[in-house]
């Protein structure tokens, strides 16, 4: 097998291969370029040694690829075209030995996960409805949060409990100021990665975070299967019919909130642990 840039390159593209056929003694020449995608080596580290150049480097790309979770890399792999896809969708790039988040700022219309758009995390609540106010995220990683959100949890529960109805979801500094009050945007990761006027992050707890509900399902029920299912960060739970808050986050808390109602209508939350 011949392959471009094997030294260099975490996943070299094929260029050529030879199969010998050992019975009759034959060999069959393969070249791959425009009539034939060239296939990606997924796992180059298979095929050298510890002494070959950047080998700890690439051992330790493949690990990150495979936490990536995004890929079924068994036998040959995806096709190149998509792996890239799902790369790019997923708000990942390759930037020589290692994997770094996106740094661009997509459209609205772009996808964010399988079943859904930024502009659906986005544009989405009822203050948002009203006002119609531009809410869209300053900075990548907040799109990358959202991305996150969707692919990890989001998606999961439409495809096991259908469609799902998101009743507030990424919130800007603009939006938080038309809320106002009733939200806790320095704890609740539905400002994603946004940062103050002075540089600071509104919620150190990074990540995202919307609120949804299923409709004819408890609650409850929602609760106890993204705990299980998903590696959500935090899940607020309201009641078996109100919708329920749940984040994605780098700080993988697994917490699960009983925000139970006290005197005067206040909200005391209680931390359970989550079933498994």
């Amino acid at each position: 097998m011949r392959f471009d840039d094997f030294v260099g390159n975490p996943l070299p593209a094929m260029t050529e291969r030879i199969k010998v056929r050992l019975r009759d003694q034959e060999m069959d020449f393969f070249t791959y370029g425009e009539a034939f995608p060239p296939p990606l080596l997924y796992f180059k580290s298979r095929f050298v040694n510890e002494e070959f150049p950047n080998y700890p480097e690439q051992r330790a790309f493949e690990e990150q690829l495979e936490g990536l979770r995004l890929f079924d890399l068994s036998g040959y792999g995806p096709p190149a075209e998509t792996f890239w896809g799902t790369l790019r969708r997923a708000r990942w790039t390759v930037e020589g030995y290692k994997l770094e988040r996106s740094t661009d700022i997509p459209a609205l219309a772009v996808a964010c996960g399988e079943r859904f758009t930024f502009r659906d995390l986005i544009e989405c609540g009822d203050t948002w409805e009203r006002t119609r106010i531009n809410n869209c995220p300053l900075t990548a990683d907040s799109y990358n949060a959202l991305a996150d959100l969707a692919r990890l949890v989001l998606d999961p529960v439409v495809d096991y409990f259908g469609s799902i109805k998101l009743t507030y979801g990424f919130c800007s500094s603009a939006l938080k100021r038309l809320i106002g009050s009733g939200i806790a945007p320095e704890l609740d990761q539905h400002c994603a990665h946004e940062k103050t006027r002075t540089g600071r992050l509104i919620c150190s707890r990074e990540g995202a975070a919307v609120d949804l509900k299923v409709e004819d399902e408890d609650m409850a029920d929602v609760v106890n299967w993204i705990s299980i299912n998903t590696p959500y960060d935090r899940i607020y739970f309201y009641g078996s019919h109100r919708p329920i808050h749940v984040s994605y986050g780098p700080n993988h808390s697994r917490q699960i909130v009983d925000m139970k109602t006290a005197a005067q209508n206040r909200r005391v939350p209680q931390v359970r642990r989550p079933k498994h």
